[in-house]
């Protein structure tokens, strides 16, 4: 596996000055969603913030995209996996099951993905907004394998360029308290909070 995958720091920044403004006129309340068919990703989130993320996983938009992040949950993969990067007012980013593990060394985080195969785009109209999750990648755009990321805000200029693979129908507050990174430094976290559990309701 190459080491130098899931790289995605260069498009996130550049988003950073188009949505910081209006990521600030933001509400931190969750915004009224519907919970879809499914299946539900259940996020249990540990660290300086504890609580809970339900994410209605769009099967029905990125189908097999869905189907890798719910075996790998159902492996119990996720689990201990950090927030490696998070943006204040973009996104917060976890999944790396190869090198972000809670406790280890991070150095590496955001660079690995899963033992199982890199996936084909599954690129849709889904727009970015807050809340919206999606599938981290390098320039390839057929290099998404296990690191997926949550919006704090709007980012419109991610859309139609990373595959959405769901929508976060419980627990905005809880993303919106997840430890932020270093912007200067990427959005990479000191003592980052973590998944302790990653479930998957049918």
């Amino acid at each position: 596996m190459s080491s130098d995958r899931f790289i995605v720091a260069g498009f996130f920044a550049l988003g950073l000055a188009a949505i910081g403004g209006f990521a600030l006129s933001q509400s931190a309340e969750a915004q009224d969603v519907v919970d879809g068919p499914g299946p539900n990703l259940v996020i249990e989130v540990a660290g300086s913030t504890t609580g809970t993320i339900v994410i209605d996983m769009a099967s029905d938009v990125a189908p097999n995209h869905v189907a890798q992040i719910t075996a790998l949950a159902k492996e119990g993969a996720y689990d201990g996996v950090v927030f490696h990067r998070v943006i204040d007012g973009f996104m917060a980013q976890t999944g790396d099951v190869e090198f972000g593990r809670q406790g280890g060394d991070m150095s590496m985080a955001g660079m690995g993905g899963s033992a199982m195969p890199d996936l084909a785009a599954e690129f849709s109209s889904v727009s970015f907004d807050r809340g919206v999750v999606g599938m981290a990648r390098s320039m390839d755009p057929n290099s998404a394998n296990s690191q997926f990321f949550i919006m704090f805000a709007p980012a419109p200029h991610l859309d139609g360029q990373y595959t959405v693979v769901g929508r976060v129908v419980s627990g905005m507050e809880v993303v919106d308290a997840i430890k932020k990174g270093d912007q200067a430094a990427n959005g990479a976290v000191d003592a980052p909070d973590y998944m302790a559990s990653v479930t998957v309701v049918e």
